[in-house]
């Protein structure tokens, strides 16, 4: 059944009142998305065949490394490729800039975005922009945009980290989750949205460029804490 949109709105209330971390739609979920999703791909996508290349170790902090370093706090996408270098810059282009009908917005919340899900439990697009609302004044975001990716943050400890996280498979209370994560007490003054225009786009490379911000499987951000 879709959500209506009082819903949404009392939801982000809820947890704007009680923000706390984000929690991965349900961790064994994701795994076992991601790991279906490794198995019907037996050929290394385009992004992969960067990511290897590229060398994102560095881009994920592992153990007494989380929340330090130039990977700590996703601040939008051009912020984020800073640390590589110019030779990967050079040598591939594609993975250095969002590709057709993939674009990011930053808004403070509320977001003033009525997000319905695709199916029952799985996408979400945006139904409807509230009038004058914080999305409505960016002029970028129209009805019918898929969302693709949601900033988040997680805690580990006394530290924690802010990522741009894919969210293709996302249901509704996974998106107003990670909505409330981004908390001024964890240094968000907006959520970051990137989102599909299904008209312009191309949504197995968007899928396949995606992949660069796939948390690995050994990594904090997917595992329980």
């Amino acid at each position: 059944m879709q959500r209506c949109s009082y819903l949404l709105l009392l939801s982000i209330s809820l947890f704007l009142s009680c923000a706390t971390a984000f929690a991965p739609p349900t961790v064994s979920i994701m795994r076992n998305e991601c790991a279906s999703r490794h198995q019907q791909r037996r050929q290394p996508t385009t992004t992969q065949r960067f990511a290897t290349a590229i060398d994102t170790s560095f881009m994920w902090n592992r153990g007494l490394s989380f929340g330090k370093g130039n990977f700590k706090f996703y601040n939008g996408f051009d912020d984020w490729m800073k640390p590589f270098p110019d030779a990967d810059r050079q040598e591939y282009p594609e993975i250095f800039q969002l590709p057709t009908g993939l674009y990011e917005v930053a808004l403070s919340k509320p977001l003033g975005i009525v997000f319905e899900e695709i199916s029952a439990g799985r996408g979400l697009f945006v139904k409807e922009l509230v009038e004058g609302g914080n999305a409505a004044r960016t002029a970028k975001v129209q009805v019918g945009d898929v969302l693709v990716g949601i900033t988040a943050v997680k805690i580990v400890g006394a530290k924690y980290e802010r990522r741009m996280i894919p969210s293709r498979t996302f249901d509704f209370d996974t998106m107003v989750g990670a909505v409330g994560s981004n908390d001024p007490k964890f240094q968000c003054n907006n959520v970051i949205l990137m989102l599909e225009r299904p008209s312009e786009a191309d949504s197995k490379r968007v899928d396949e460029w995606l992949d660069f911000f796939e948390p690995p499987f050994d990594c904090a951000w997917k595992q329980r804490q």
